[in-house]
């Protein structure tokens, strides 16, 4: 039976509204290191980004943290994790998805938007085939399903845009749905 090696998380620099939030962060970050699989994010110790990567380091887990230098004195490193300190956002994204077998998408502000995105863009022109889960935690990314499937129906984007994302409600659903679409088993 085969496992997700790595998985890159894009999520916020805060906790956003609701304490649901924060939860499912750390559920991840602790299903993460259960399951021995290598947690990639965005280096930062605030908000989501820190809750995902503490609970993944404080159960044991590997964890790399790829942030810009003029990140580090705004969000923070967090401490007893592996990070690699880059010069630009791009040079930080392009590792984060070279580091990553697979991408979960929590709540998160616009720079979390523009990280998924990204990521279906280069789906879609075929530069990668890596699984993208959406965490739809209290219907938070509905709005971005919804105009995703707005595009499709306006004739802007092919159906297997859709088929490209995964989305899930509980962060316990996210690394089986990711080994389903991998490997067609469940952890």
């Amino acid at each position: 039976m085969s496992k997700l090696s790595s998985l890159c998380v894009y999520c916020g620099s805060r906790n956003g509204d609701s304490p649901v939030f924060a939860e499912a962060a750390r559920t991840l970050g602790r299903a993460c290191a259960e399951n021995g699989t290598k947690l990639v994010y965005g280096g930062g110790a605030l908000g989501l980004m820190g809750e995902t990567a503490g609970a993944a380091r404080d159960a044991g887990g590997e964890v790399f943290g790829v942030i810009p230098g003029f990140l580090v004195e705004l969000e923070g490193v967090l401490e007893g994790v592996d990070h690699e300190v880059v010069d630009t956002m791009h040079t930080r994204k392009m590792m984060m998805f070279e580091q990553a077998d697979a991408f979960c998408t929590l709540p998160g502000g616009i720079g979390t938007l523009e990280e998924v995105i990204e990521l279906l863009s280069w789906a879609r022109l075929e530069l990668h085939r890596k699984p993208i889960v959406i965490l739809d935690i209290e219907g938070f990314w509905t709005p971005l399903v919804d105009l995703i499937d707005h595009v499709i129906e306006r004739g802007f984007a092919a159906e297997e845009l859709r088929q490209d994302i995964i989305v899930v409600n509980r962060a316990e659903d996210v690394l089986p749905a990711i080994e389903e679409r991998l490997f067609g088993n469940v952890v």
